[in-house]
């Protein structure tokens, strides 16, 4: 090896110049992520299946082709264990699909193969996705690497866990409720929800056929807004794909957000927070301001109503999908799983036509308020990471999806990133929130965000 390695420290953006200037090479990237995996997944239980001797293989293979300027060139990558894979287990985090092993890769994946990506293995998730702990019953509980005894979020569990530890450098999740941004939110990354509509869904496990999104998890803004560019686009055979033109998400990232208007989230419903994260996210606020934006308060108690509407949504659709495995085989499902799932299965028509009035008033609303303002600004969750002894998994899920899960129901696009720390030394994180198809704008603001604080460099050392 040229130099020393902690691929902790590693970005997507740095690994380019070092691969660039030959300071290292894609061997030892690899190498580095998967001495990582070996040592920390005892210990976190990111990984459902790892493919180390398949890693080693795809490395040689492409270190041979040499860089031919693609975009993941070497990159190793994890994807969430909903992501089909050719060939490769494909759990979903439950026992109904503990022997699948797909026939063809998703959409997803074989975007990120073709743009030289490693694939290092398949992460864990709470149990069918339909949960934000990262405790599951049949793979085991996923950690936080900044406390081992308390929950990672999730259900992007060992994505999240993979990417904030060095496992890989960067990871895919799906987001329903806040999948993607509240495990990175309590583990001190980035995670990015596109535009519902912006990424394929076509081979990932359904939760929800009106609420799902797939998007990625990395260590900057700038490596979120690289994986974005690749998995973005119109799909034809995918129902929910939506034919929106992809612009250049990676290239000409602002640091400046002068003549921006941005609102920052005020009410009792956002104020029912620890205090520690709202002293964080005004903090953030104060940045904005010196970064050129005009900052104001705007009441957002409609949060209330839309995070209440996508839970209904959820479990109710959750449902629908998994109505013949709950009626042949309920046991086969955890307990806080099947919970859920029967209280779906139990929801009247009028509730749920109910819940969608609200999900069309409520987009309807935010695209308004966002012809006034080019953002908005909130907690990505009320409260750091409980305790794993002390989760209950389906009082949680109401929780923490609190701030995430209305953007959801509303298919806005939403990025996690880090703030802060709280007393405890727990990541917080910070919610950048703009209208349909404004991933540019949430990149730019995050980036720019990142450039006047150190946050995002901060790592565990577990």
């Amino acid at each position: 090896m040229k130099s020393e390695l902690n691929p902790s420290t590693l970005t997507i953006s740095s690994a380019h110049d070092f691969l660039a200037e030959d300071i290292i090479s894609v061997e030892e990237i690899s190498e580095a992520c998967l001495r990582r995996i070996e040592k920390l997944n005892p210990i976190l239980n990111a990984f459902i299946t790892i493919l180390e001797d398949k890693a080693r293989t795809e490395t040689i293979n492409i270190s041979a082709k040499g860089n031919t300027g693609l975009p993941l060139y070497g990159i190793p990558v994890a994807v969430k264990d909903l992501y089909e894979t050719k060939g490769i287990l494909t759990t979903s985090g439950t026992l109904f699909f503990k022997d699948y092993f797909p026939e063809e890769d998703c959409v997803v994946v074989r975007k990120l193969k073709n743009a030289g990506a490693i694939i290092t293995g398949k992460t864990n998730t709470h149990e069918i996705a339909l949960g934000v702990t990262g405790i599951n019953p049949h793979y085991g509980v996923c950690h936080n690497p900044w406390d081992v005894k308390c929950i990672s979020g999730g259900s992007s569990s060992g994505s999240t866990v993979a990417v904030a530890t060095g496992m890989s450098l960067a990871a895919m999740g799906t987001d329903t409720g806040g999948s993607i941004r509240i495990p990175a939110s309590l583990c001190g990354i980035v995670g990015l929800k596109p535009t519902f509509g912006r990424v394929s869904l076509r081979g990932i496990t359904p939760l929800s056929w009106n609420l799902d999104h797939a998007g990625p998890l990395t260590k900057s803004v700038r490596d979120a807004a690289i994986l974005l560019q690749i998995i973005a686009g119109y799909d034809s055979l995918d129902p929910g794909s939506a034919n929106v033109p992809v612009e250049d998400f990676s290239i000409g990232l602002k640091e400046s957000l002068k003549g921006w208007k941005i609102a920052v989230a005020s009410s009792g419903y956002v104020e029912e927070s620890d205090s520690e994260i709202l002293d964080a996210v005004n903090e953030s606020a104060k940045a904005f301001e010196s970064l050129g934006a005009e900052v104001v308060n705007e009441n957002m108690d409609v949060l209330r109503n839309l995070a209440l509407a996508n839970g209904r949504m959820v479990q109710a659709d959750a449902a629908a999908f998994h109505r013949e495995r709950l009626s042949s085989h309920p046991d086969w499902f955890g307990a806080d799983i099947r919970e859920r799932l029967e209280a779906g299965r139990s929801l009247s028509s009028t509730d749920y036509t109910l819940a969608r009035r609200t999900q069309i008033e409520g987009r309807r609303h935010l695209e308004m308020m966002f012809q006034k303002y080019d953002l908005l600004i909130l907690p990505t969750t009320p409260i750091t990471a409980p305790l794993i002894e002390r989760t209950d998994a389906v009082e949680q899920a109401g929780r923490l999806t609190r701030f995430t899960a209305p953007f959801n129901l509303t298919g806005l696009p939403a990025l996690s990133l880090p703030c802060g720390f709280d007393s405890k030394g727990l990541p917080i994180g910070l919610q950048l929130v703009s209208g349909p198809w404004k991933e540019r704008t949430i990149i730019d603001a995050g980036h720019a965000y990142e450039s006047a604080t150190d946050w995002h460099r901060k790592f565990p050392l577990i």
